[in-house]
């Protein structure tokens, strides 16, 4: 099965969980309102990505990672909207769930996204229970404090940013989960993997700010000039368009050097130049050209 494929099932199999007895109906429908149609799938492909590199030799572990990663991510976003947060109306071309649902319903389908996700590694955990109780370490880590994405938001409350710390954690802490848990589950060290992730994620926060900064909402899916409107943090602020650019392209020259050695490291550097291609679309690049005189 191609890795969409695997992807979407273990979404739907996670989704099932939430939705079996006599759920509130209307937070029922708010949980998969959050989780489908999901959006690239992103840190769940590189998980899955990455085990395969690895062997996968525990698929169905490997499957139940990803879907608690993207449970969490989705968990972010539906938060990350909220009216405390970003305000959002608009995410992935819909209406955001707090829109649709009201914040309340909102706030507890983020919630029960973030539970769900370590239900679903609790369940698969009987395949490799030690590599199980790894993920579960490793996810809490990437979401929480100090140095998980709820670190992340809680850097746009600060006076003084550290933009390295404040990308590293609000970004950058899910991608490092993505490649250090796609090699557990496949039952290598974790450790070799985190400057991959990191790499991954900075350059993901780095692109973003930059589309943020120069598309139109139309183009993302989502409200754009966020960062301007509630004066965060970002790489274009510190560094102006240009510098954002050469930054983002330094970040990804590195990547590909950083991937371990695994019988699927072209792949996996294959995997990266993709991603880099997509994150870098002609109009970010052309609008750091000089004119020639």
């Amino acid at each position: 099965m191609a890795l969409d494929g695997r992807i979407e099932a273990a979404m739907a199999q996670a989704m099932a969980l939430a939705q079996s007895g006599d759920a509130p109906p209307r937070l029922g429908a708010a949980l998969p309102y959050s989780v489908f149609p999901g959006g690239a799938r992103i840190r769940p492909t590189i998980l899955m990505s990455v085990a395969l590199a690895c062997g996968d030799d525990r698929p169905a572990l490997t499957d139940a990672a990803a879907a608690a990663l993207e449970l969490i991510h989705c968990a972010s976003l539906v938060h990350d909207d909220l009216p405390a947060f970003d305000n959002s109306d608009i995410r992935r071309g819909k209406a955001t769930v707090h829109r649709a649902f009201g914040e309340p319903l909102a706030v507890l389908a983020g919630d029960s996204l973030i539970v769900l996700a370590f239900e679903v590694l609790a369940r698969a955990g009987d395949v490799a229970p030690d590599r199980a109780l790894r993920l579960v370490r490793h996810l809490a880590q990437r979401t929480g404090m100090p140095m998980g994405i709820c670190a992340g938001q809680g850097w746009e409350s600060e006076t003084q940013v550290n933009l390295d710390a404040y990308h590293r954690a609000k970004t950058g802490a899910l991608f490092m989960a993505a490649t250090q848990m796609g090699a557990i589950a496949a039952g290598q060290d974790a450790e070799p993997w985190e400057e991959l992730g990191a790499r991954i994620g900075t350059a993901f926060q780095v692109a973003d700010d930059l589309k943020d900064a120069l598309l139109a909402p139309e183009e993302m899916g989502k409200p754009a000039g966020q960062d301007a409107a509630h004066g965060r943090p970002s790489a274009v602020a510190e560094l102006g368009v240009g510098g954002a650019v050469a930054y983002l392209k330094d970040i990804l020259g590195g990547a590909i050097a950083s991937i371990p050695s695994c019988p699927g490291e072209a792949m996996l550097a294959q995997m990266v130049r993709a991603y880099a291609e997509k994150m870098t679309p002609a109009r970010l690049t052309a609008a750091t050209s000089t004119p020639k005189a």
